[in-house]
């Protein structure tokens, strides 16, 4: 996984923080937030906290000793030992995009299906900038709604050994989720010892958390798995069109969720979400890689550091219906924005395309190439004698060039960073190589990726198990 070294960039003074602490504290105790879960309600109950009907006021005293009990980093372990994962500090783990009911192949645009959902686990797997293939990396909808978490699931945890993220849609789907961590980890007391999966729990923003939402956070918080606890803010519709009132609901959500997290069990690993972008205000359209949201992003970071949280931010986001330069740009706008906040767990690192709406294949490919390259470009510089490289100049003299030095010899593989999907070839050479545009060079890349791709190992008594489960269940479930 990557580490990020270079300096965090913070743009909110000091002032600036205590107006937003000012905020967040009146919203969570004037207006109050919502908990549509009586299991939730009534440990705010019995926790002193003010509750009227579904929604609770909260003490921002209770609230800030509750997330004083969370850590500020913890380990989240994968199958392969050598893809498990720090959450928190100078650590930043990426996740591929998460949810899109449709897939994006070359031209076509159509509903996703679980060959998608695997063909997109197996291009995680194939490329190590990625830390995980996510959860939801694609709707899979020609698999039956009420089991395909089971398969989902199950292709997470034998197409790769990388960390994945647990299903939400319901308390049950998460206790079977649960259940196969089990098998695949060696039991419940194994997985409350270290972690093995982290979970996106969405605030349903303005101010309430939804039942399914809680009844899977009691479940993974329950066994000491991580939650991402999330506000969902589109700027203008789900909280006001400034960026002061969206943040200060933003604290206000993330750290009532967080709050619960610790009542249920304390001391359990949590993330600071933040999800926070715009509309386009003449269509009310999502907009996404937005100047905004950036900001937004910047500022999250350093609120979130001062509460001693780790954070997750969104990933590669774009508006775009197709892999083109506006995806691109905008994908740059959210991106950067995280490795300059130091965010610790990214989500929608590839693959996201037209708001979230569509997977797309070849953006899967043009998003690692740009988290490949902000990796190589927030790596520390190393200045030494041998860097600065005076034996060089001794050699080459005045007028000469460096094609043929010694020190650039020993150094030509590895001095630069050598692209995956960029072309830097002169335009005769690009024409005789069929004059392919970006998309077309990252169709090539991932169905080759998908040629060359080898399954990681696995036990074989753990895959018997496993599909024994998922057969089981799914008879259960009437599938």
């Amino acid at each position: 996984m990557f580490h990020n070294k270079m300096p965090r960039y913070e743009i909110l003074s000091a002032d600036a923080m205590d107006k937003l602490d000012a905020g967040w504290r009146r919203i969570v105790t004037e207006i109050g937030v919502e908990f549509m879960s009586e299991p939730a309600l009534e440990m705010f109950r019995a926790a002193g906290q003010r509750v009227v009907d579904n929604t609770v006021f909260l003490d921002p005293e209770f609230v800030l000793a509750q997330v004083a009990k969370a850590p500020a980093e913890f380990d989240i372990a994968a199958r392969n030992p050598d893809h498990s994962v720090r959450i928190g500090g100078d650590a930043m783990a990426f996740g591929a995009v998460y949810g899109p009911p449709f897939v994006r192949q070359g031209q076509v645009r159509r509903d996703a299906t679980m060959d998608d959902y695997r063909n997109f686990a197996r291009l995680a797997q194939s490329f190590d900038a990625l830390d995980s293939a996510g959860g939801v990396v694609c709707e899979p909808n020609d698999a039956p709604l009420d089991s395909r978490h089971l398969d989902m699931t199950y292709a997470l945890m034998t197409l790769t050994d990388k960390l994945f993220m647990g299903n939400v849609v319901s308390g049950l789907n998460a206790r079977d989720v649960l259940a196969m961590c089990d098998i695949c980890f060696g039991g419940r007391a194994a997985i409350e010892a270290t972690p093995v999966t982290i979970s996106l729990i969405n605030c349903n923003s303005p101010l309430r958390w939804d039942d399914r939402m809680l009844d899977a956070l009691f479940e993974y918080v329950g066994a000491a798995q991580p939650v991402v606890l999330t506000p969902f803010l589109l700027m203008g519709a789900m909280s006001p069109v400034t960026i002061p009132a969206a943040l200060v609901q933003q604290i206000a959500e993330a750290l009532s969720g967080i709050a619960l997290a610790q009542l249920i069990r304390p001391g359990a690993p949590v993330v600071f979400g933040s999800f926070l972008s715009t509309i386009n205000m003449q269509s009310g359209s999502p907009t996404f890689g937005t100047p905004e949201s950036g900001i937004g992003l910047l500022c999250t970071g350093q609120i979130a550091r001062h509460f001693g949280l780790p954070f997750r931010s969104g990933g590669a986001l774009t508006s775009s219906q197709v892999p083109d330069a506006q995806a691109g740009y905008e994908a740059l706008m959210s991106m950067l924005p995280a490795f300059l906040a130091g965010a610790n767990w990214v989500m929608h690192s590839a693959g996201w395309l037209e708001g979230g709406l569509v997977a797309g294949f070849e953006k899967f490919i043009v998003d690692v190439e740009l988290l490949q390259m902000l990796q190589a470009e927030f790596t520390p510089l190393e200045i030494d004698d041998d860097s600065l490289a005076f034996g060089a100049h001794e050699e080459v003299g005045h007028g000469g060039h460096f094609l043929g030095a010694m020190h650039t010899m020993e150094r030509f593989r590895t001095c630069f960073y050598r692209p995956l999907l960029s072309s830097s070839d002169n335009y005769e050479r690009w024409v005789k190589n069929g004059a392919l545009d970006t998309a077309a060079r990252a169709e090539n890349i991932w169905q080759q990726r998908l040629e060359s791709y080898e399954q990681p190992a696995l036990d074989e008594g753990i895959r018997a198990e496993l599909e024994d489960f998922v057969t089981r269940r799914r008879r259960e479930l009437g599938d």
